[in-house]
C-alpha cells in the first residue's frame, strides 16, 4: 500500500491511522481528496443541467415572439374544435343524427358508437354518396391534426436545437397552411346545402379556414423568430465547463490536475465566499449552544 499523498511504501500490518513517511492521517486525507474531486465533477455537470434550463427558458418564455408561439400552437389545436363539415343523416321513423367533422363532433361519435357505423353506411345505397362526400374534409381534419401534433412535438423538444426547431415549425406551419386552404376549397366545392339527398343533408364548415388562420399565424412568427435569432442566455463560463467535462469523459483531462474552483468569476467568487462565511457563523453558533 502507498501513501495518497507522499507515494510512500505503508506496510501492510501498520495500523496506524496515519503515515509514516509524511505523517498524514490517511483516512482524511482520501475523504478530502474524493470531496475535491466531487466538487470538480459537479461544477462540471451543474453547467451542463444549467444550460438545458436556459434553453428550456429561451424555447417558451425567452422573448414576447416564443410566448406568442407557445399560445399560438395551443390555439391551433383549440381551432379543430370548428367543424370541417357536416352530414345529417335521416333514418327511419323520423329519427336522425349527424356527424360533425370537428374534434368535439369525432369524440361524440365515438363515444357515442356512431362512427364504426359508417362503414356500413358507405355499403348502404341509402347512405352511401352522402356519406363519401365527407371523405374530403375528414382527410383535411386528419392532416391538420397531424401538422399540430408535429409542430407541439417539436416545441416541445425545441430546446434541443433551439434555430432547427423554428425552422422546422416555419415549413409545418407552410405546410399545414396551404393543406387547409385548398380543403377549405375543396370542400366548398364539393359540400353543397342546396343539393341535399332524401336520406342526409351535407354542409362545409369553416374549420379548415380558421386551421390556416392559426398556420399562417404561426408561419409568421416563426419566421421573426429566426430572422430575431433566439439565444439562451449562458451562465458565463459553462461553455467551458462544457467542453472542459467532455475531454474530462473521454480521458484528454484528468479531473485530480484541475484546479478548484476550475472556473470561477467574481460574481461566483463573492457567492462562494458568502456560502462560506454562512457556514463558519453556523459552525460559531453550534459551538455557542
Amino acid at each position: 500500500m502507498k501513501c495518497p499523498k507522499c507515494g510512500g511504501e505503508i506496510p501492510f500490518y501498520n495500523l496506524k491511522p496515519n503515515c509514516r513517511h509524511c505523517g498524514v492521517n490517511i483516512m482524511y486525507f482520501t475523504q478530502e481528496e474524493g470531496l475535491i474531486r466531487d466538487a470538480k465533477r459537479t461544477e462540471l455537470e451543474g453547467a451542463s443541467a444549467r444550460m438545458i434550463i436556459a434553453r428550456v427558458k429561451a424555447e417558451f418564455i425567452g422573448s414576447g415572439l416564443v410566448i406568442a408561439r407557445l399560445v399560438l400552437a395551443l390555439v391551433a389545436v383549440a381551432a379543430l374544435l370548428v367543424p370541417f363539415g357536416s352530414v345529417s343523416y335521416t333514418l327511419p321513423f323520423g329519427a336522425g343524427t349527424t356527424l360533425s367533422l370537428g374534434l368535439i363532433g369525432l369524440i361524440q361519435g365515438f363515444t357515442g358508437g356512431f362512427i364504426p357505423q359508417i362503414f356500413n353506411f358507405l355499403k348502404s345505397t341509402q347512405f352511401a354518396a352522402p356519406t363519401k362526400l365527407m371523405i374530403c374534409p375528414a382527410a383535411v381534419l386528419v392532416a391538420v391534426l397531424l401538422v399540430d401534433v408535429l409542430i407541439v412535438l417539436a416545441l416541445l423538444l425545441g430546446f434541443l436545437n433551439l434555430t432547427k426547431a423554428a425552422k422546422f415549425m416555419r415549413g409545418a406551419s407552410l405546410a399545414g397552411a396551404i393543406i387547409s386552404l385548398v380543403g377549405f376549397v375543396v370542400s366548398m366545392i364539393v359540400l353543397h346545402p342546396a343539393d341535399g339527398f332524401a336520406s342526409a343533408q351535407v354542409a362545409p364548415g369553416f374549420g379548415a379556414l380558421a386551421a390556416c388562420a392559426m398556420f399562417l399565424a404561426e408561419f409568421f412568427i416563426n419566421r421573426a423568430i429566426i430572422k430575431k435569432g433566439i439565444e439562451p442566455v449562458y451562465r458565463e463560463n459553462d461553455l467551458k465547463r462544457k467542453e472542459l467535462l467532455k475531454k474530462v469523459r473521454k480521458g484528454e483531462v484528468n479531473l485530480d490536475d484541475l484546479p478548484l474552483p476550475i472556473f470561477e468569476n467574481e460574481q461566483e467568487h463573492e457567492e462562494r465566499m458568502k456560502a462560506l462565511e454562512e457556514a463558519l457563523r453556523a459552525e460559531e453558533e453550534g459551538k455557542e449552544l
